[in-house]
């Protein structure tokens, strides 16, 4: 069931139609964001665990590898984060305008 379905049983705005479209707008953005934070996570798992074999201390060392996976993981899932975020935004513009017809 999505979010215009659920706004649309209720006749009027209350506080717990606010609170279900702010927890759905918390929950797509976690959603979203988890397969970059990830990716993130996973190369700083490998990098570190390569600085400590090799014994190699140096700071910057992570973050091109980091920024270079995070890049190409957004441009990878980009498609499906546009998606996600644009039906999301399309339920609350048709919940809105079926609100206001209301």
């Amino acid at each position: 069931m999505n979010l215009s379905n659920r706004i649309i049983c209720e006749a009027d705005v209350t506080d717990v139609t606010v609170i279900q479209i702010l927890r759905e707008a918390m929950m797509i953005t976690l959603i979203v964001s988890a397969p970059i934070m990830a990716v993130g996570m996973v190369v700083g798992l490998v990098v570190s665990i390569f600085q400590t074999t090799t014994s190699i201390q140096e700071q910057t060392l992570t973050f091109v590898p980091k920024i270079v996976a995070i890049f190409g993981a957004t441009i990878f899932f980009a498609a499906w984060m546009i998606h996600m975020v644009v039906n999301y935004t399309r339920g609350v513009f048709m919940a809105i305008s079926k609100i206001g017809l209301g």
